[in-house]
């Protein structure tokens, strides 16, 4: 068995985000983990990898396979029973995992290891029913075979917990690695952005806290860390010290998070903006109201709107108040380096998703996956089930390749993409499309898992059938609508116009303000000379 799929090709190096929500701290009592699958070039399908008993000495192939040998890099022992896994993101038990790469110190990358973090995820997926399991499989795993990957942070939801594990190499040839794990205290959330968050690691408290035995010794044989100094040991501090680009791109968006799911604790930019003497975000903080799953979209579609750093201001938002700023994120002018702001909402999504683990419901009706193609202002969040036995043939179709109408993702991207040239326009009317699909979708839950909680009380496969025709149905109803909506954009938007609803192309033109930028640019290149005044009639 091959372990390569075409989720997986397309998991990131870098650039993601995760929300992670606990039970306390949500409106239905669901534990909730996002994530963002950002990276250049992403293309994103969803798929289902099927419970399977596998017989004794069944050995799983780690790829990819050597171009000259066609052997591949290695193999592991299969376990004696898989679970079901949706999208590579949650399982049969409701357990769900999602990621943001740190990178961190990269003489810590082991091109010895065997296992890279999308492996150690989607393994873990198939083997464990709790996030403590999960963490126990995720570490033995390393502890076994090696770990290649840079820095990563890791988040981990059951029913009942959330958790975030960091975890780094030991460096070329080394073994195992070094990793912390921290739960989320009930109540409060946590979010990570690429930039390592777990700070001091409580040495004694096993039910909050895990660590491997080399998690401090690593950073003190590398002369990171020096338990002489007097200072506590910081995970962050040791395996991902922040620079003012770091904290720039990556906790700008923790602390975007924070500002608006908690409000009146009055977060300040100082860090992310590298102020001296600003203290890091913490690392978990109790929302001022609890947080719905609508709630969790808006946090996910983000510019930093109403803030100093809002990206839709500007003269670099363009005439039409354009959030998107091409890469890359840094510049030189003048011998000066600069660097744009880095949003939580970006282009270059492949595809984002919310779970939801709920210990009071059963497991085919509790997991649910609320998966978008493409960037996340402009999606729109369809329910999967995790006891889903069919995925939505747009959703599993196309490829980065070439442009297709049969292609969920394609769809998406082809709406959000027409919509950058005059965003402050067209993305209102894709809002609106948006909030009705999503906001009937969220209305219906309580009433179809009614239906499906009845039927799974004598026909448990029944239930996943009828839960899996509801899926489908609403994510090729959504693909449809937003077909119909890329085509009434096209048509609508053209050639500078905006269409009226009589059939009329009307000047539309520039805003002033911006018109007023150009003018202080360029004051006489676009200036009419006066006209002469007329002479008065003889």
């Amino acid at each position: 068995m091959l372990l390569v799929s075409a989720a997986l090709a397309v998991w990131p190096a870098v650039a993601c985000t995760s929300l992670l929500v606990t039970p306390g701290a949500s409106a239905d009592g669901s534990v909730i983990i996002t994530y963002h699958c950002d990276d250049a070039g992403g293309f994103a399908s969803l798929s289902i990898a099927p419970a399977q008993d596998h017989p004794p000495g069944e050995m799983i192939e780690i790829g990819p396979r050597d171009p000259v040998t066609n052997a591949p890099r290695g193999r592991i022992p299969q376990a004696p029973h898989t679970y079901k896994v949706v999208g590579e993101l949650i399982n049969e038990h409701q357990l769900s995992l999602s990621e943001t790469t740190f990178g961190g110190r990269l003489e810590l990358v082991n091109t010895n290891g065997l296992l890279e973090y999308h492996h150690l995820m989607f393994l873990t997926l198939q083997r464990a029913r709790t996030a403590r399991e999960a963490i126990q499989v995720m570490t033995r795993l390393v502890a076994d075979y090696g770990y290649e990957s840079e820095g990563e942070s890791i988040s981990i939801a059951d029913t009942r917990e959330a958790w975030i594990l960091e975890i780094v190499g030991t460096g070329p040839g080394g073994k195992g690695a070094a990793w912390a794990a921290v739960r989320v205290p009930d109540g409060q959330i946590s979010c990570h952005a690429n930039h390592s968050r777990l700070a001091e690691i409580p040495r004694n408290d096993p039910a909050n806290c895990l660590y491997s035995e080399n998690v401090e010794s690593l950073a003190v044989s590398k002369g990171w860390y020096d338990p002489k100094s007097g200072q506590p040991f910081r995970f962050c501090d040791a395996y991902c010290p922040a620079t003012p680009f770091t904290r720039r791109v990556t906790d700008t968006r923790v602390w975007s998070i924070l500002r608006r799911a908690a409000p009146s604790q009055n977060f300040s930019p100082d860090y992310h903006r590298s102020q001296p003497g600003a203290r890091p975000y913490p690392l978990c903080v109790v929302p001022d109201h609890k947080l719905t799953v609508a709630d969790v979209f808006a946090l996910l579609r983000d510019h930093y709107e109403g803030t100093p750093f809002d990206m839709t201001q500007g003269i670099d938002a363009g005439p039409f108040q354009t959030p998107r700023r091409w890469r890359p994120l840094t510049f030189k002018a003048d011998g000066a380096e600069y660097c744009w702001e880095r949003p939580i909402s970006t282009q270059q999504t492949a595809f984002s998703s919310i779970t939801q683990s709920r210990a009071w419901l059963p497991n085919l009706v509790g997991g649910v996956l609320w998966y978008g193609m493409d960037d996340s202002y402009t999606t729109c969040y369809v329910p999967f089930y995790c006891s889903l036995e069919a995925v939505p043939r747009s959703f599993a179709a196309g490829s980065i390749q070439k442009f297709s109408w049969d292609s969920a993702w394609w769809v998406f991207n082809l709406a959000a993409n027409y919509a950058y040239g005059r965003f402050s326009q067209m993305v209102p009317e894709i809002q609106a499309a948006q909030k009705d699909i999503e906001s009937d979708l969220l209305a219906l839950q309580p009433a179809v898992e009614k239906t499906a909680l009845e039927l799974a009380g004598s026909n448990p496969r029944l239930a996943a059938r009828y839960l899996t025709d509801y899926s489908v149905m609403h994510a090729e109803s959504t693909v449809e609508r937003w077909r119909a909506l890329t085509g009434h954009l096209i048509t609508k938007y053209n050639d500078g116009y905006i269409r009226s609803d009589k059939g009329e192309y009307p000047d539309v033109g520039y805003p002033e303000a911006w018109l007023r930028r150009v003018i202080q640019e360029r004051p006489h290149q676009f200036r009419l000379p006066a006209q002469p005044a007329a002479k008065p009639a003889p």
